[in-house]
C-alpha cells in the first residue's frame, strides 16, 4: 500500500507499459481495472449489509424501554419526572455526540466510527439493566445513545459517499430497516420478557445480541477512509495524466481531509474552506424540522404504549400498538425517500404526514381505547417524517462535505430542541393526573413542524445560500 500511495514516477510497471489512448481505456480491458473493481463491488455489497445491519440498531435501545417502562419505574423507583428524564435522554445524547461524528469520521473513517457505534450500543444494552440504580442505568444508556447518535449523523455522509446516484433508493432502504428494528423491538420486548422469566433486565438486555451482530459487516471496512470508489467512467477519466501530463499523477477524488486519492497516488491540495451553514436559512428550516419530527418521535416511542395502557389496554396490546405504530415506517420509509427525490419541492409530503399526525393525536385524545389501531396507524405515518429529514439532509447539499455538515447541524440542534419535549409530557401527566395537556402539546407542536417542514422542502442548496 506505501508504493501504491506514492508519487508514480518509477514504477516498473510503467515504464514497460505503452500509452493507450483515453477513448481505448475502456472497463475490464485491462487487469488493473478488473483488480480494482471486483473489490470495489465486494465492498460496495458489504456497506449495504452494514447500513441495514446498522439501522436495525438505531431505535431499539429506546423503544424496548418504552415497552418496559412502568415495569423500569416500579423496579428502580422513579417518580413521573425522572421517567421523563429517561426518555429525554436518547435527542439529549444525540445532540451532544451527534455533533462529534463529522470530526471523528475525517480523524478514522465512517466505517470505523459507525464500527465503534454498533460496538458501543451493545456494550451499553447488555450493561444498563444490571448496572444497578437509576444513575447507573442512565449512564450505561447514554453509551448505547453515544454509539447511536454518531451513527445517526454518519449514515446519509455513508449513503452520499457509496451511492451518489442512488440517494432516493438507498435511504429509503436504511429508513425502512430501521423501521423494522423500531417495531420489531417494540412488539418483541414483553413476549421475550415473559419467556425469560418475566424480569424486566432480560427482557432489556436481549437486544445487546442485535448490536453485537451489526459489528461484524463493519470490521472489514474500518480502514476506509478515503472517498467511496470510482465509477468505471470516473476512473477512466482520472487515469488521465495530471497537469498535461507533467507529473504522471493520477486523482480519484478528494477526501473531506483534503487529501486526494487514487489508487496509485495521493497529492495533498489545500482543504476547502469550511462550509458556513448558519447562514443558510434552509439549514436552520431543516434542524428546526428535525427537532420537531424528533420531539413527536421520542413521545411516541417513550410514552405512547403507557397512554395505551392507561386507557385500560393490556401491556401486551399496547406494545403490539406501538410496534403498529412503528412498522408504518417499513414500507413508507422506502416509499416516501423515492417519491421526494423526483418531487421539485418536498412541502406537500410535509403536510400530508403532519394531517396525519392531528388526526392520530386527536383519536388519542376523544377515545384512545376505543380506535386505538387507527390512530396507531395514523401516528406511523405522521412518524415518517424522518426518512423524510434525512432524505432532505441528502438533497439540501452538493457535496458529500456539505451533506456531512448539514447532516450533523440539523442533526444536532434538531435534537437540542427536541429535549424538553418527552420530559415535559412526563411532567403535564403527573401534574394533571391524565393525558389531556401532553396530547394538546403534542398536537400544538405539529403546527410549526409543517411550516419549518415546508420551508426546508423548497429546491435550493445550503451552499448556496452560504454563499451569498
Amino acid at each position: 500500500m506505501a508504493r501504491e500511495e506514492s508519487t508514480r514516477t518509477t514504477t516498473p510497471t510503467e515504464r514497460q507499459a505503452p500509452a493507450v489512448p483515453a477513448a481505448a481505456r475502456t472497463p475490464g480491458t485491462t487487469a488493473d481495472t478488473a483488480a480494482k473493481h471486483a473489490p470495489r463491488a465486494w465492498a460496495t455489497r458489504l456497506v449495504v449489509v452494514g447500513i441495514v445491519l446498522a439501522a436495525l440498531n438505531l431505535r431499539p435501545a429506546i423503544t424496548s424501554l418504552g415497552a418496559l417502562l412502568e415495569e423500569v419505574r416500579d423496579g428502580l423507583g422513579m417518580s413521573g419526572g425522572v421517567a421523563g428524564l429517561l426518555t429525554s435522554v436518547p435527542p439529549l445524547c444525540f445532540a451532544v455526540f451527534g455533533v462529534m461524528a463529522p470530526r471523528l469520521a475525517r480523524r478514522f473513517g465512517p466505517a470505523a466510527v459507525v464500527c465503534a457505534g454498533m460496538a458501543a450500543i451493545g456494550a451499553g444494552l447488555l450493561i444498563r439493566p444490571y448496572a444497578g440504580g437509576t444513575a447507573g442505568f442512565l449512564a450505561a444508556s447514554a453509551l448505547a445513545l453515544m454509539g447511536i447518535a454518531v451513527s445517526n449523523v454518519l449514515m446519509p455522509v455513508i449513503v452520499k459517499r457509496w451511492f451518489p446516484d442512488r440517494v432516493g433508493s438507498m435511504t429509503g432502504l436504511y429508513s425502512m430497516a430501521l423501521a423494522l428494528g423500531t417495531s420489531t423491538a417494540a412488539a418483541a420486548t414483553v413476549p421475550l420478557t415473559d419467556a425469560l422469566g418475566g424480569d424486566w433486565q432480560p427482557g432489556l438486555a436481549v437486544w445487546a445480541a442485535l448490536a453485537l451482530a451489526a459489528v461484524l459487516p463493519w470490521l472489514p471496512l474500518v480502514r476506509d477512509r478515503g472517498p467511496a470508489p470510482a465509477t468505471p467512467e470516473a476512473v477512466r477519466q482520472d487515469r488521465e495524466p495530471a497537469d498535461g501530463g507533467a507529473s504522471g499523477a493520477s486523482v480519484s477524488g478528494t477526501s473531506d481531509s483534503g487529501t486526494s486519492v487514487s489508487g496509485t497516488s495521493a497529492i495533498e491540495r489545500p482543504a476547502p474552506p469550511a462550509l458556513r451553514i448558519t447562514r443558510s436559512r434552509t439549514a436552520w428550516a431543516l434542524a428546526v424540522f428535525f427537532g420537531l419530527q424528533a420531539t413527536a418521535a421520542y413521545i411516541t416511542m417513550g410514552w405512547m404504549a403507557q397512554i395505551f395502557r392507561d386507557a385500560g389496554v393490556s401491556a401486551g396490546t399496547a406494545g403490539l400498538l406501538l410496534a403498529v405504530t412503528m412498522v408504518m415506517g417499513v414500507p413508507l420509509a422506502f416509499v416516501i425517500p423515492r417519491v421526494a427525490t423526483r418531487l421539485p419541492h418536498q412541502g406537500p409530503i410535509v403536510l400530508v404526514l403532519g394531517l396525519c399526525g392531528l388526526a392520530g393525536y386527536a383519536g388519542l385524545y376523544f377515545a384512545p381505547s376505543g380506535g386505538s389501531w387507527a390512530w396507531a396507524i395514523l401516528l406511523g405515518v405522521s412518524n415518517c417524517a424522518f426518512p423524510l429529514a434525512l432524505t432532505m439532509v441528502g438533497m439540501r447539499a452538493r457535496t458529500g462535505a456539505g451533506v456531512a455538515q448539514l447532516s450533523a447541524f440539523a442533526q444536532s440542534t434538531g435534537y437540542l430542541i427536541s429535549i424538553p419535549g418527552p420530559l415535559l409530557v412526563g411532567v403535564l401527566n403527573q401534574s394533571s393526573g391524565g393525558w389531556g395537556l401532553p396530547i394538546a402539546l403534542m398536537s400544538g407542536l405539529m403546527i410549526p413542524q409543517m411550516v419549518v417542514g415546508w420551508l426546508a422542502g423548497r429546491d435550493r442548496t445550503v451552499e448556496e445560500e452560504a454563499a451569498r
